[in-house]
């Protein structure tokens, strides 16, 4: 494609996201089908470009305001992530003049909000969390690409084993520090055209999501839950911790999301996962395995905002009001989802959200309001899983990982046990 259509495509592509009317993936999905001419050097530099905007939307649209043309391309010569001289043989000399001028231009010079590129709002609740350079190590991680973590399915292969089948596929994988079945990727590479990826060796998972499986430390022969499935990644995941043994239901609200697992499941190997679509959290499926329930995961529906390296329009598309009313909703599911655990049984509650109003504030009003649940130290919960370097991925009772410390996701988990 010639390089001016190509920046004519980025255009019409931030265009669409600007509108922030749906997710940014679900944007450029549309647009490459529309586009299915696109090469695959093609779709990466307009798909790198256009998360490279929504990273750093408040500073690039202070920077474009001394540029000529459409605002949308503007944005597009800031961000552009493609080759150079792509983008060289696109513009005119004012053009370049321009680039010149904004390249010369020293960050430490810029107001904070322009540095750290944060809406008001969530700057304003991170602030009250964080100290002044805990912030700033956050905010400079969430302006960073999330790398590619990889869990090896311990079912089908070691993790050495797809360690070394990636090797000879030309793609350099190395442990990950934290969960024992990770592996973290350099680069991008397309790993789910891998004859590995398609025998079901691995699945593509952030490591702190492969914590939660390991803070649930669901056994052999348990009944399990995960309240909130959705497209399945942790349940999986769980269902390898308990070797293929047991009973493990995967409810959710979403029959796409559900059948969106299948084939997952089909290449997993598993076959102790039984999916079930729930019309809420007090549906009478549910109410059916009360007091029953070995071992409890609610992933629970949240803003988001731990997974602003890979997702960052949602600090684009949430509000203090979303976040409220996902409030309420995550209280009325763990409250739900807790009657099933049986005594002497464990539930984790968890969210990929940064905010204490989604974590700590649901879990401390969720001990407040059932004390037949005893709180369970997310350390020792982890030592219990064999676990090494528990100590580092915690604060105070709680699980608590973040992009500047562990280089994963966002996370907050708390487990509990029901008294005997």
């Amino acid at each position: 494609m010639h390089p001016k259509a190509l920046l004519e495509q980025a255009s019409e592509l931030m265009r669409a996201l600007l509108t922030f009317e749906q997710p940014a993936d679900a944007v450029v999905s549309a647009h490459f089908r529309r586009h299915h001419a696109l090469g695959a050097r093609e779709r990466h530099a307009l798909a790198e470009t256009a998360y490279a905007v929504l990273r750093r939307r408040l500073l690039f649209q202070h920077l474009a305001q001394g540029g000529r043309g459409p605002l949308e391309r503007r944005l597009v010569l800031l961000a552009w992530q493609g080759e150079a001289r792509v983008l060289d043989a696109a513009i005119d000399a004012d053009e370049r003049r321009w680039l010149g001028m904004v390249g010369a231009v020293d960050p430490a010079t810029l107001a904070p909000k322009l540095r750290h590129n944060l809406p008001d709002w969530l700057a304003g609740a991170l602030h009250e969390q964080l100290d002044d350079a805990q912030f700033d190590a956050l905010a400079a991680a969430l302006l960073q690409p999330a790398p590619l973590d990889l869990r090896v399915n311990t079912l089908k292969a070691r993790r050495e084993d797809v360690r070394e089948a990636l090797r000879s596929a030309g793609i350099d994988a190395a442990p990950t520090p934290y969960s024992p079945w990770g592996l973290r990727v350099a680069g991008r590479p397309a790993v789910n055209a891998l004859p590995a990826f398609r025998d079901g060796l691995f699945e593509v998972q952030d490591e702190g999501s492969q914590l939660l499986a390991a803070l649930l430390d669901a056994r052999r022969g348990e009944m399990v839950v995960d309240f909130c499935a959705g497209a399945g990644g942790k349940t999986l995941a769980i269902g390898a911790t308990m070797r293929n043994t047991g009973r493990l239901y995967a409810f959710d609200t979403s029959g796409h999301r559900l059948h969106a697992l299948k084939p997952r499941l089909a290449r997993s190997g598993l076959s102790n996962v039984h999916t079930v679509q729930i019309a809420h959290e007090r549906d009478e499926r549910v109410k059916r395995l009360a007091g029953k329930v070995d071992r409890v995961l609610v992933d629970a529906p949240c803003s988001g905002l731990g997974t602003l390296r890979r997702n960052p329009d949602l600090k684009w598309r949430q509000s203090l009001a979303t976040v409220a009313q996902l409030r309420q909703q995550q209280q009325a599911i763990l409250s739900a989802a807790a009657t099933l655990v049986k005594p002497g049984g464990r539930l984790l509650y968890a969210t990929c959200s940064l905010l204490a109003q989604e974590n700590e504030d649901v879990a401390l009003a969720f001990g407040r309001q059932r004390p037949e649940f005893e709180t369970l130290e997310a350390s020792q919960a982890l030592v219990l899983a064999r676990m090494v370097k528990a100590d580092e991925l915690v604060q105070g009772a709680w699980l608590r990982l973040s992009p500047q410390r562990h280089s994963t996701d966002g996370f907050f988990a708390a487990v509990w046990q029901r008294k005997g």
